[in-house]
């Protein structure tokens, strides 16, 4: 017969809840669904007109220019496919598994021309190789040549389209690639030596298949990239779907045709997705053992260390110290009629356009982030995954499907006043920064969103119970705790956000207001207008940007191998860098 318990002892009721609060949706993820939504507008807007009937500028389009953007887009990422390969994973091999002197200073420097934004080797490399440049002029007067006398490969093309993304974009293969290679086990290193395998055949029956996943998913991102660029294949004259979109959009005047040529370049975009993901996918190797052991190098004698040199030191300099010299020369010449109050007042424009996007990215980032920490159902995952879908999407992409749905509410808000109140209310969304900001955060909310996850992974989830078990609310945990704790990772999130909006041309060129310029919209402007030397201070002001965040991110990828479990760099790189495809 059970005790009577006292008074004292009874366990009080539970107070019901109000019958409102019983069935409204959790904020957090309420609040994460909206985000994700609004954040989705511009994708969503651009792929229902894949059901818009075709118009005459559509048909005049497929009947005329559409082959050539759609051979000319698959050239250019089998070509850049090609390069970025061919450069990011032998120099990551060298640098991971090979012993030479200098490579300590190949395995950060070779990310340098990351900082590069395409159109900007693009820039200087025509100003060095073109007709007038100074390598011809040379010639001519060594050779007495004269135009006509002498082939010379023509920059303007399709090939040096190819070259110039190439060598702007296989730090993304080499940065995936390497974290890879480190992540090897020694103890397999050691069974394929043993087993009398050279360096080359290691490579090939170790190396390569387990790094496969990463080494596609650092390809995807540079095509991805690839059809993004806008400067590169506008100033070379290359007819693809960047610049289709645009001349449709501005030129032939049609929104329509302009979305359906973006809704069938994002085909291309979620193919590459599709391969990316199928690959991890289909991932069968694994790697065991501790990380922390020192992975087995082989050090190179004189003759591959001369061979070694040269596979990293090419892509280097012809990636990052010619064109950077050339810029600096360049900028030095004409800083005395450049830098004036107009250049200071577009630095002014573009640090402050670049960090409010990078704050607010961090804060709606901390949100999404926190929330699915705290709910953790698939409302709020497919929430997340939807709101990092915007960074594999161009630049060019994003401006119509942000102008088509804020252009229809200007008109409908303008015609509802003048009926009301006879009173026109103009533009209060399209050409306005708010615009541009809007884009900014659905192309780069995903960078800071995926750098913001990777610190919170690091945060055992009992600090989190033992917080709200004294009492603290999810507000106080986030701010008390876990923002101390994510100092490194909250300054990458605002440091890369910050370089990708400064480096950002397309979306800025096209939902800009009137009179207002960032540094690379000048720095295009000025190219465009053949004065590439007086284009070169915006360009260094760029590159400069940009330097800094990626010394940061080889320094975290080289520290990652003695890091130990759960605390590794190398995973937090792989899922910034692979997840927002």
């Amino acid at each position: 017969m059970e005790k009577a318990l006292s008074p004292n002892q009874r366990k009080p009721r539970p107070v019901p809840r109000p019958r409102w609060r019983r069935y409204a949706p959790n904020p957090w993820v309420a609040g994460t669904v909206a985000i994700a939504t609004l954040i989705a507008l511009p994708v969503i807007t651009v792929t229902s007109f894949i059901f818009v009937p075709a118009g005459e500028v559509w048909d005049h389009l497929v009947a005329t220019v559409l082959q050539d953007y759609i051979v000319n887009s698959l050239i250019l990422m089998a070509g850049v496919a090609a390069g970025t390969l061919i450069i990011g994973v032998s120099t990551a091999w060298l640098t991971t598994m090979c012993s030479f002197p200098g490579r300590r200073i190949f395995e950060w420097a070779l990310l340098l021309p990351m900082a590069f934004p395409a159109y900007i080797i693009a820039y200087t490399y025509t100003g060095l190789l073109d007709f007038a440049g100074p390598v011809q002029t040379t010639l001519r007067e060594w050779f007495a040549w004269s135009y006509g006398d002498y082939w010379f490969p023509e920059i303007r093309s399709i090939g040096g389209a190819i070259v110039m993304l190439s060598l702007v974009l296989y730090p993304y293969v080499y940065l995936l690639s390497r974290a890879a290679f480190l992540e090897q086990s020694s103890h397999a290193m050691d069974a394929s030596r043993m087993l009398g395998c050279g360096p080359w055949r290691s490579f090939l029956l170790i190396s390569l298949p387990s790094a496969r996943p990463a080494i596609i998913a650092g390809l995807s991102l540079a095509l991805m990239e690839t059809l993004a660029d806008y400067g590169t294949v506008q100033y070379f004259g290359v007819s693809n779907f960047t610049t289709g979109i645009f001349r449709t959009w501005f030129g032939l005047g049609d929104a329509a045709a302009a979305a359906q040529l973006s809704a069938l370049l994002m085909t291309f975009v979620f193919t590459l997705i599709v391969i990316e993901r199928w690959s991890r996918s289909r991932a069968r190797y694994h790697m065991t053992g501790q990380r922390s052991t020192p992975l087995p190098t082989y050090r190179l004698r004189i003759g591959k260390t001369c061979l070694a040199w040269l596979a990293c030191g090419l892509p280097l300099a012809l990636g990052f110290l010619l064109p950077g010299g050339l810029l600096v020369s360049w900028s030095m010449a004409t800083a005395a009629y450049v830098v004036d109050e107009r250049f200071w007042q577009l630095v002014f424009n573009s640090i402050t356009l670049a960090g409010s996007a990078a704050l607010f990215a961090l804060l709606l980032a901390l949100y999404m982030a926190y929330s699915k920490r705290l709910t953790g159902g698939m409302g709020t995952n497919s929430a997340v995954r939807l709101a990092a879908m915007g960074y594999a999407i161009p630049g060019t992409v994003i401006a119509v499907g942000v102008m088509l749905p804020f252009g229809w509410f200007d008109n409908t808000i303008d015609a509802w006043a003048r009926e009301t109140f006879g009173v026109s209310t103009g533009l209060l969304l399209s050409g306005t920064l708010f615009a541009v900001m809007f884009a900014y955060m659905v192309r780069f909310l995903a960078v800071s969103l995926q750098t913001v996850e990777a610190g919170l992974c690091k945060i055992r989830p009992s600090m989190d119970e033992t917080a709200r078990s004294l009492g603290h609310r999810p507000f106080e945990v986030l701010g008390r705790i876990h923002l101390p704790l994510m100092r490194g990772s909250i300054l990458t999130a605002i440091l890369l956000v910050f370089v990708d909006v400064m480096k950002e041309l397309p979306a800025t060129l096209i939902l800009r207001p009137f009179n207002f310029n960032t540094l690379a919209v000048r720095a295009y402007e000025l190219a465009t207008d053949e004065r590439l030397m007086d284009a070169s201070s915006a360009a260094v002001a760029i590159v400069a940007a940009g330097i800094l965040p990626v010394i940061l991110l080889s320094r975290s990828i080289t520290l990652s191998r003695s890091a130990p479990q759960g605390r590794t760099a190398i995973a937090e790189t792989g899922r910034l860098t692979a997840q927002p495809a």
